[in-house]
């Protein structure tokens, strides 16, 4: 623990909240399936969402897997299905991303995760296996696997708890996983830059670290009005809008590909009225290149999809940029943990 963490209540709240759980005052539940968290221990923007994705690529050929989230800021109560033309309203961002992207999969949300899984498993096609999406502190699911990201920009062990940091609990809650990834880390990571990771996180001996990087695709169109294919080159002028966290590396790699770039920043999960829209139109407008495009997330895409008071401008201009993680070096090692652990778990069908 840093030193602002002893003067900390809300760190001393949550450190007493998991010792009632370690204790078994508090209860957590097992369910007779796999079921994998993946969280983390800071404030969004590690890369919760693609890594979930990479996984469901691994399992979907091979088992009926379903995702779990709380489905942040969707305007639904309780229990709800994702169908295959469900929005960001119904049932999040990130689950409606997940939901288009993979459409035979089961994606649902619950506030409570317990009762989520209670829901899935009465299912008339029950999962294989179910997918705890940013659960690392709901400790009332048991997961058989936890899966902690760590941002590699946002050591652990330089944070401290809120409000003084952006760490949901104390940095030696990583001892409650069962396998960390540094997520974010440049292609070029050293083995020096990496043993001092290992290191410094803290994790229990004998816990699987590993590495991954973010690969950027190409622009993809969001509506069918803008059918030419963006290129971004040296002559690419970009107004980059995002709601999410950290907006700076997708910037870098835009710049990187040679393009101006205009930041417009707002909160993470953002739902944009109608008059930012009047505003981000204007901006766009006010960008001198002949060559301009709006770029914006796959997560923003959901929130931005189906609206209606959207100024045409925006849509015949705007394009999302995909995203895919890599792990690197040890692979095989990561795709054999989760396989290995899912085919030994799974309940009988």
């Amino acid at each position: 623990m840093r030193l602002t963490d002893y003067i900390n209540p809300y760190c001393w709240a949550v450190t007493i909240r998991n010792l009632a759980f370690d204790a078994g005052w508090l209860e957590s539940k097992s369910f007779d399936l796999p079921v994998i968290a993946v969280g983390n221990l800071t404030v969004g923007g590690t890369g919760k969402t693609p890594h979930i994705e990479y996984i469901i690529n691994l399992l979907k050929d091979e088992f009926e897997i379903a995702t779990l989230s709380r489905g942040y800021r969707r305007k639904t109560k309780g229990f709800f299905k994702a169908g295959e033309d469900c929005n960001a309203t119904e049932v999040g961002d990130e689950p409606a991303q997940i939901k288009k992207k993979f459409p035979k999969i089961t994606v649902a949300v619950d506030e409570k995760r317990v009762n989520g899984i209670e829901q899935l498993l009465k299912e008339e096609k029950r999962p294989d296996a179910i997918l705890l999406d940013d659960a690392f502190q709901h400790r009332y699911v048991t997961p058989g696997l936890s899966i902690v990201l760590v941002d590699y920009n946002r050591p652990t062990w330089r944070d401290s708890v809120l409000p003084f940091g952006r760490l949901r609990e104390t940095a030696e809650g990583i001892e409650r996983a069962h396998a960390v990834i540094v997520t974010k880390c440049p292609s070029d990571i050293s083995s020096e830059t990496k043993e001092h990771y290992i290191k410094m996180l803290g994790a229990k001996k004998g816990t699987p670290i590993f590495f991954s990087t973010v690969c950027y695709d190409e622009p993809i169109a969001i509506f069918d009005v803008n059918e030419e294919k963006c290129n971004i080159d040296g002559g690419s002028e970009i107004l980059l809008l995002t709601g999410i966290a950290r907006p700076e590396p997708l910037k870098k790699e835009l710049e990187r590909r040679g393009a101006k770039v205009t930041l417009m920043k707002f909160p993470d999960h953002h739902h944009f009225t109608g008059n930012e829209f009047k505003e981000i139109a204007s901006k766009f407008e006010s960008l001198p290149a002949e060559k301009r495009m709006i770029i914006t997330t796959e997560k923003d895409a959901e929130r931005i999809i189906g609206r209606d008071d959207l100024p045409i401008i925006i849509k015949e201009n705007i394009y999302m940029i995909p995203i895919k993680v890599r792990i690197m070096e040890n692979e095989k090692m990561f795709n054999q943990i989760i396989v290995d652990y899912v085919r030994k778990n799974q309940r009988d069908r």
